[in-house]
This record gives C-alpha cells, sequence and structure tokens, in this order.
C-alpha cells in the first residue's frame, strides 16, 4: 500500500521499541502520515465511505493503518448514522492497546456519543459492567473532551465501579479523566477523591494538578 514506499527503518525501531515490540511499525510519526494523507488526497480525493477504509486499513499488519483509520474516521464522525458505534467497538477490541483505544474513545466514542445521546445508556453500561479492559477504559474516558457538559455522575459511578482494579491501564484512566473534569468542577472531584478509597496512581494522577 502507499505508506509501506516510506518505510523508516530507524524511526521504526525506535516506535516498536517504545510499544515494547508488541506491534509492527513503518516507522511514519504522525507529521509524516499527515504529509501522505495530504498527498493521496490530492492525488486521488478523499474517501467517499470512511468506515469501509477504516476496515480495509485495519486488515493491515503495521500500526501506522491504525493510525491512519482512526484519523479518516475522525473527519467524518458527523457524517455518521448511530449504529457506527457497534463499528467502533469492534475497532476498540481489535489489537488493543492504550494507542488506539485513547483516540477511539475520547475522539470518535466521544464525538459519537455526543451526537446521539440516547446511545450511552446501553453502551456505557455494556462496557462499564463487562469484563474487557479496553471498553471499560473507553466508558471511563469518553467523556474527556466534554468539558463542562460532562455527566459528573455517570463519571463518577464509571470510576467506582472499577476502583478495585489493580489494572494499570484503568487506574491510568480513573485518574486521567478525574483530572480533566476537575478543570471544570474541581470542588466534586476533590470530594469524589476524597470520599473514596482510589488506588495511589488515579490519586495522584486525579490531583496532579491541585
Amino acid at each position: 500500500m502507499y505508506m509501506r514506499e516510506h518505510v523508516d527503518s530507524e524511526e521504526k525501531q525506535a516506535m516498536e521499541q517504545y510499544m515494547r515490540n508488541q506491534f509492527v511499525f513503518l516507522g511514519l510519526r504522525s507529521p509524516k502520515r499527515r504529509v501522505l494523507y495530504r498527498d493521496f488526497v490530492a492525488e486521488h480525493g478523499k474517501p467517499r465511505d470512511a468506515i469501509s477504509v477504516a476496515e480495509m486499513l485495519y486488515e493491515q499488519e503495521e500500526r501506522e493503518f491504525y493510525y491512519m483509520a482512526i484519523d479518516i474516521l475522525t473527519k467524518s464522525v458527523k457524517k455518521q448514522s448511530s449504529d457506527a458505534v457497534d463499528f467502533y467497538e469492534r475497532l476498540i477490541q481489535t489489537e488493543s492497546w492504550w494507542d488506539t483505544v485513547d483516540l477511539l474513545a475520547s475522539t470518535l466514542v466521544g464525538g459519537h456519543f455526543a451526537m446521539y445521546p440516547e446511545l450511552i445508556p446501553v453502551y456505557n453500561a455494556k462496557w462499564i459492567d463487562g469484563d474487557d479492559i479496553w471498553l471499560a477504559r473507553t466508558a471511563i474516558l469518553f467523556q474527556l473532551k466534554y468539558k463542562e457538559k460532562t455527566d459528573a455522575t455517570l463519571l463518577f459511578a464509571n470510576c467506582e465501579k472499577w476502583l478495585d482494579s489493580d489494572e494499570f491501564f484503568i487506574q491510568k484512566a480513573i485518574g486521567w479523566a478525574l483530572r480533566q473534569y476537575a478543570k471544570f468542577d474541581a470542588e466534586k472531584v476533590l470530594d469524589f477523591v476524597e470520599s473514596n478509597d482510589l488506588a495511589p496512581l488515579s490519586r495522584r494522577e486525579a490531583l496532579k494538578h491541585f
């Protein structure tokens, strides 16, 4: 595919080592990927069906194809029908790690739920009550960009569900989500932290800017 023509061996090695050699990379960091995407669009035009293109990209081995898929989906998030959430859910569960899940959670799922808030109770309950840590992390993080529109009751309830987890990525997500909301209602976050037995990592992250 087009991106494979621009492999950078040095960057490839560095990126694979950074991700603990769990995934294969091309060595294309985001500035380079943006240039390649812009050049591709200039020659071939914008993708007409973002979901089909993303599905094809997710069939590739190298991680940068996933990032490109998420970028393309992000540009078309407002054009998708409500059932696109099922596709996003599938992507969250594909070769899951923080680098893709966090983008999917805060940008795609968050943007999608803002458009279709009636989906939140169903999918939030499914994800937060399940045993997939990446779906649970998505439920905790999808409101990251909601600012003052954050449903604090839901955020705190989601955090409470996983307070006993010893999973690093859950503890980190709880702290991150609370820290982000603290920018808009520090008193509520402080009350929540002081009233609950948070893992040291979650507490430290939540109170980082206090």
